[in-house]
């Protein structure tokens, strides 16, 4: 008499799902789009296998085939990172703020958050008198080390958890200013936490600036997000850097009691 059969794993169950999770995971910047052959290299199977993941993934609208050749992220994509970005809440508290302020400067204004090692973009206010290009889009994640408003969301945890997770992360290297030894990013940290705010050049992008301050939560020295001013380091001089500074610290103390008030 044969004994039981063994219990089916989770991953055996769920393996359609982790293939197609795969696959969403092999966009990025540098690879808008992809193509069938890279996606059944990918997932170590055949190119008909392949394209049955693919053609299931744009049935339900998280791919779409892409001008040319290959398949580009789908408009479900684009429904659900609205929706995750929402359901932060401090995009909806703080949507009008930052608006204002990118008016007000004339800059781009960025609203971030710490989820983990990564640093996630969840809003974007534009500038109608500046435009630039630069690294943060909505939803862009980027690592802990590179820009002003990753340091502010992590300048007031506890030194000792903070270096713990530095020495863990991949601190990428973005331009020649990027900081990436530890050491000099703690200390950076302490200045931050004496100042207040955090002001970064070159750091992610060349020749652009920003000018982060804390989002307080409700819980004391919790840090729930940063507001950030991002300019052309040529369009900022000292005496205009002065003024960001207070007016981003503003509009993130405004943001801060109102999260405070709609969390308590």
């Amino acid at each position: 008499m044969s004994g039981p059969k063994p219990a089916t794993t989770y991953r055996e169950r769920n393996s359609t799902a982790d293939r197609a999770l795969e696959i969403l995971g092999m966009f990025s910047d540098e690879n808008p789009t992809v193509s069938g052959t890279e996606v059944a290299e990918r997932l170590g199977v055949s190119r008909s296998t392949a394209y049955r993941y693919l053609q299931s993934l744009v049935s339900t609208r998280f791919l779409e085939e892409a001008p040319g050749k290959g398949f580009r992220l789908g408009l479900r994509v684009l429904e659900l990172s609205r929706l995750a970005r929402r359901t932060y809440g401090l995009s909806d508290i703080a949507s009008p703020i930052i608006e204002e302020l990118a008016a007000d400067v004339g800059q781009t204004v960025l609203l971030t958050r710490r989820t983990g090692d990564l640093v996630v973009c969840l809003d974007r206010a534009e500038s109608h008198a500046q435009r630039i290009r630069i690294s943060y889009e909505r939803g862009t994640v980027l690592p802990l080390n590179a820009g002003a408003s990753a340091t502010v969301l992590l300048a007031w945890d506890d030194p000792k958890t903070v270096r713990e997770l530095l020495e863990k992360a991949e601190l990428k290297r973005f331009t020649k200013e990027t900081i990436t030894d530890v050491d000099t990013l703690l200390a950076r940290m302490d200045r931050i936490r004496s100042d207040g705010y955090a002001v970064s050049r070159s750091e992610l992008d060349p020749d652009v600036m920003g000018i982060a301050a804390p989002i307080w939560g409700v819980r004391e020295g919790e840090v729930a997000g940063a507001v950030s001013v991002v300019g052309l380091v040529s369009h900022i001089p000292t005496q205009a850097e002065r003024r960001i500074v207070a007016k981003v610290r503003l509009a993130a103390a405004r943001i801060s009691e109102l999260n405070t008030t709609a969390q308590g």
